[in-house]
């Protein structure tokens, strides 16, 4: 998500006293108002499927890609966007064999992959999530975007999952194991790595984003070093040759979450540092702690964003 924001909204240009300004004046209090500013057009994305093997597939649209099992127990789906994609959503599942939605799992409870409850939860879906995830999602909350803050609804009962969990739990579906794990506070403090055991896949949310920078919910409990402990959790419970499917982004490999979580590290320490040596946040930003691995994961503009919810999680840390 965080990457989609910075790309769209700082365009390359944003210097670091406009960031500031933006965050303190721009209040987006509508998800239509934010998905205009995002550039998203519900009315018009089309679902992508690509298989990754048989009864496996990974959905493309707007918001968090969607990972589809599908065999003689039924279709279990990890995540689910939006709810006025559901029609579509569903299609392209009925396109590979599927049959409705029997479960749908949230990584987490921001609204680019979790709002899809709306539609799912109402028509049957039995709905699953970490235990604080289910809690965000029964309230009211802000999530500061550093360029916006944007209010998330709480959602109605009939969108809650039903099934929830706290550190573990197994499905037993389509011939395999799939496990859910939470491995402490990382992009928000209620994600889900979802393993399909047989398949040899992990869906991590957006604790993982494979299209740039990441985006920490630092305000609403993310952390930056959390995220690194989440994805070496994640790396030691995968076999070799693992399918990796990021919160966004095209479907990738082991040896490209080890680069991720290297760069968290390096960016962590850089920053941590300049925070023992008394540098605010605009001085931080200003240091450019990220410009060596600009060019993998997005531009100086595209990494503001990331430096300010890094330095927010390290200093909350602090106190």
């Amino acid at each position: 998500m965080k990457r989609l924001v910075a790309g769209i909204l700082l365009a390359g240009c944003l210097t670091v006293a406009s960031l500031v300004a933006s965050a303190e004046e721009d209040v987006w209090t509508t998800r239509d108002d934010l998905l205009s500013q995002f550039g998203w057009d519900l009315t018009s994305v089309e679902i992508k499927t690509e298989k990754l093997a048989d009864g496996f597939y990974v959905l493309f649209g707007i918001g968090g890609n969607i990972a589809v099992s599908i065999g003689d127990s039924g279709t279990l789906i990890v995540d689910d966007q939006f709810p006025e994609l559901m029609p579509r959503i569903e299609a392209a599942i009925a396109k590979v064999g599927g049959d409705g939605v029997d479960f749908a799992i949230n990584t987490h409870w921001h609204f680019d992959h979790a709002d899809g409850n709306l539609a799912f939860g109402p028509a049957g879906t039995w709905l699953v999530s970490q235990d604080n995830s289910r809690a965000k999602m029964s309230t009211t909350n802000t999530v500061n975007l550093t360029v916006a803050q944007y209010r998330q609804e709480a959602y109605p009962r009939e969108a809650l999952p039903v099934i929830t969990f706290a550190e573990r739990m197994s499905f037993h579906w389509n011939g395999e194991r799939i496990d859910l794990l939470h491995a402490g506070p990382a992009h928000t403090t209620g994600d889900a790595a979802v393993l399909f055991r047989g398949q040899n896949a992990v869906h991590m949310g957006d604790v993982f984003n494979n299209t740039g920078y990441p985006f920490i919910d630092a305000d609403s409990g993310g952390e930056i070093d959390g995220m690194i402990i989440f994805c070496k959790a994640v790396l030691a419970e995968l076999a070799p040759g693992a399918k990796v499917i990021p919160g966004h982004g095209p479907v990738t490999d082991v040896p490209a979450l080890e680069r991720y979580v290297k760069m968290l590290q390096v960016v962590r320490e850089r920053i941590a540092n300049m925070i023992e040596d008394g540098m605010s946040v605009e001085e931080v930003i200003a240091a450019k702690p990220t410009n060596d691995f600009d060019e993998r994961f997005g531009d100086v503009a595209n990494s503001l964003g990331f430096v300010d919810r890094v330095y927010a999680s390290l200093k909350k840390g602090k106190h």
